[in-house]
């Protein structure tokens, strides 16, 4: 799709992908390194949970993602410090999930909020934030406009975000209520058994 071949969109493709499906899957395939690093307490939740969202954040600064698109070396730490800490933090939720820990699902909905915020922000700015963008793009000859580019990039976001922390949510709640006993033949009422 043409809407898509613009820099900010496809390095969004590219964080999407390294963070809600790379990460995750590779949590599920190395379950020994995984258990390791997610810890037995809610605080390396927590914490993994606050150094996912302050990382996302921080690198998409407007003149920190323009240095990072600069520097291949840069860029490589980039992707590479997201992917790091998405896994921690997909192995801590899946610990919590597995666990029937409520706390799972506020940590997915507290970064599902930050992340799709970023989404809106991309998608509904009346102008382009990422000047930097612009000057690479026209570079490099790409043809996609940069504010195009950039609410393309917000709404890849805005799809990913439901479709990742609020499936994952779902899965939590439903290991949590039967962890508590809620889930089969729960009634509210004593007499309407």
């Amino acid at each position: 799709m043409a809407i898509f071949e613009g820099m900010l969109s496809q390095h969004m493709a590219v964080h999407i992908t390294a963070m809600n499906v790379l990460a995750p899957f590779a949590v599920l395939a190395f379950p020994r390194f995984a258990a390791r690093l997610a810890g037995g307490g809610g605080v390396g939740l927590a914490l993994a949970t606050a150094c996912q969202s302050a990382l996302l954040w921080i690198w998409h600064i407007p003149a920190m993602l323009g240095a990072a698109v600069q520097s291949p070396s840069l860029l490589l730490a980039m992707h590479g410090s997201l992917l790091a800490v998405a896994f921690w933090f997909w192995a801590a939720v899946i610990r919590r999930i597995r666990q029937g820990e409520w706390s799972s699902m506020a940590a997915l909905l507290v970064s599902g909020k930050l992340f799709c915020l970023l989404g809106v922000l991309l998608t509904f700015s009346p102008r382009a934030i990422y000047w930097q963008q612009a000057l690479l793009q026209s570079c490099f000859g790409i043809q996609a406009a940069p504010l195009v580019d950039q609410q393309a990039a917000g709404l890849l976001m805005l799809v990913a975000c439901p479709a990742v922390f609020v499936g994952a949510a779902i899965v939590a709640a439903k290991r949590w209520l039967q962890s508590a006993g809620l889930a089969n033949g729960w009634h509210p009422h004593p007499e309407s058994r």
